[in-house]
Parts: structure tokens; C-alpha cells; sequence
């Protein structure tokens, strides 16, 4: 056991690292926390000694939110560590929560760097890699097709890949023509469109986007994260000061302006234990998606369906 520092702002990789560092283990209590939502104390507990001395593992997502009592506790671990506890740690980069960074550092851990992937050049190694990852060959300008109609957003991408790989023939090289057939049949849906309508309170327009976007390819995973960031945007935003402007608060809540409008406007209708609920509910479907359920649209569903009705009846 020991420490692990995931470093960099791309979170498909950090998802995939962290994935990767917990099937070495399966038999460990694996114990994942987002640190910009948890309560003091919360890391204490997580790290408390266990009656039963079986391994664990800690995952504590974007420390660099952790407030300075939170880093303490932290800290306090890391001065005499529990032999029996794995500690995964990712830092999206920059300047804040530098400190504690730093104090990661000298103990000299495991680094796993998983820096944002920002050129052209990088997102088509990363889309060739995806198809080599599924066992399938591809040509390099059906790889470029993909990136030039899919930008930046690796998830996407990725997703694309996935479905590609599935739904072309098992033998044929994937070429420009099965790019194009696959972008023609495709509904431009994303997980983010489904959270919006999901906070909103549409819950039939949610449930439509949602089967929109599964029948379209975009994973069950990359739904729930795009629901737990969104819910994350509310949480942020609903704890700042309604009379400031939103390009005052852009800075200090790390999000452009629009986007805490947006969530200014959704948040009508949500109150702290709705917002509680929401994470709840979300949390108990992306375990049982992550842990292979029968149905995990099924899951998902019943979720969107308790967090849109949740709003909508308030």
C-alpha cells in the first residue's frame, strides 16, 4: 500500500487511472470522495483504522477544492500513514492547493500524469488508441473525421470509438465512410443534455434525452458524470452571494459566468436537501452502473427519474 498522485486536468484519463489502480485490489474496501462536497471529518473516518484489518483504499477526487481544516486532516495521514490504506490523490493542476501538493510530493509517491490533451496530433493518438484499445484497425483519415466532428471532448470521442467498434463489421478496417454513416444516424445528445433537463425538472423530457443519448451510443458512465458536474455547478453556486455579479464570482468559484447563470436559473425550485437527495440517488446508480449491473440504463433511469421528480415537486 501507499500513495498515488493522478496529476493533470484531463478526467477521462484520471477516471481510467484510478479505475486501473483499484482492479489491482478488488478484494479492498474502496472508499471515493469528491472533495469539493465533503464535510469535515468525512477524510478522518475514511482513514480510521479498521476493526478488521482488511486493505482499503482512499480516492480523493480534485484536491485542489479540499478546504485548508480539510487538507489537515490530510495531512495528519500523511505524517503516519496506515500501512493497510492505499491513498489516491488527484490534483487537476495549477496553482491552487499548491501547499498540500507540495507536501505529496516529498513523499516522493507513485505519479501518474494525465495532463488535458489539447492538440489536434494528441486527440487523433488518443482516438487510434481507443480503437487499438478495442481490438479494431482504423484509417487514419476516418480517425481525423472523428475529431474534426467531435472536437475537444475526449468522452465523446471516446464514445465514438466504443461505438464504432461495436456496430462496424469484425474484420473491416474502420474507415471515413463508417464515420460518416455513424455521424449521419447520430442524435446530437450528451449526458450534459440530459442533466440539464434532469435539474430542470423535466423529467419527460429527461427521460427522452436519456434514451436519445444511450441509443446513440454515449455510456451510462458519461451520463452519471455529467450529472454529478452539474449537480456539483448547483452545489457551488448556491452557497455564493445572490447580489454579486457572476463575472465577479467566475474567479473564485473556478467557472465562466455563463455557466453560473445557468446554474443560478436551474437552482430555482432546489433546496439543500433536494440538492442532497440528488447526489444520493446519483451516487447509488454510478455504483451500480461501475459495478456491472444487469441494466444499468434501467439504473439510470430510475435515477433521472427520483432526481427530476424530486425538483419537480417542490
Amino acid at each position: 500500500m501507499g500513495i498515488t498522485l493522478i496529476q493533470g486536468g484531463e478526467s477521462v484519463l484520471a477516471d481510467r487511472a484510478i479505475a486501473s489502480l483499484l482492479v489491482k485490489n478488488p478484494q479492498a474496501t474502496v472508499t471515493q470522495l469528491e472533495c469539493s462536497e465533503i464535510e469535515l471529518g468525512a477524510i478522518t473516518d475514511a482513514l480510521a483504522p479498521s476493526l478488521f484489518g482488511e486493505d482499503r483504499i482512499l480516492v480523493l477526487r480534485e484536491i485542489q477544492d479540499l478546504a485548508q481544516d480539510l487538507q489537515d486532516e490530510v495531512t495528519e495521514f500523511l505524517s503516519n500513514p496506515d500501512p493497510s490504506v492505499e491513498l489516491v490523490l488527484w490534483h487537476k493542476g495549477g496553482v491552487k492547493g499548491k501547499a498540500l501538493l507540495d507536501k505529496i510530493k516529498k513523499l516522493k509517491p507513485e505519479v501518474i500524469a494525465v495532463d488535458a490533451i489539447k492538440k489536434d496530433g494528441e486527440k487523433a493518438q488518443f482516438v487510434h488508441d481507443e480503437f487499438a484499445r478495442a481490438g479494431r484497425k482504423v484509417t487514419v483519415d476516418a480517425v481525423q473525421a472523428l475529431v474534426d466532428a467531435l472536437g475537444s471532448d475526449l468522452r465523446e470521442l471516446s464514445g465514438a470509438a466504443s461505438q464504432l467498434a461495436s456496430d462496424v463489421a469484425s474484420g473491416k478496417t474502420i474507415d471515413v465512410a463508417d464515420v460518416e454513416k455513424f455521424q449521419q444516424g447520430r442524435v446530437e445528445t450528451t449526458g450534459f443534455d440530459v442533466a440539464d433537463a434532469t435539474l430542470d425538472g423535466k423529467t419527460d423530457l429527461a427521460l427522452i434525452t436519456l434514451r436519445q443519448a444511450l441509443t446513440t451510443g454515449v455510456d451510462p458512465v458519461l451520463i452519471t458524470s455529467a450529472l454529478a458536474s452539474s449537480i456539483r455547478t448547483l452545489a457551488k453556486v448556491s452557497g455564493s452571494n445572490k447580489g454579486v455579479k457572476s463575472f465577479e464570482l467566475a474567479s473564485s468559484l473556478g467557472l465562466p459566468p455563463w455557466q453560473i447563470d445557468k446554474a443560478r436559473r436551474q437552482l430555482q425550485g432546489w433546496t439543500p436537501a433536494t440538492l442532497s437527495y440528488a447526489v444520493v440517488t446519483l451516487a447509488e446508480a454510478d455504483a451500480q452502473i461501475k459495478g456491472a449491473a444487469a441494466d444499468p440504463g434501467y439504473a439510470l433511469e430510475r435515477a433521472i427519474l427520483e432526481i427530476a421528480r424530486a425538483k419537480s415537486a417542490q
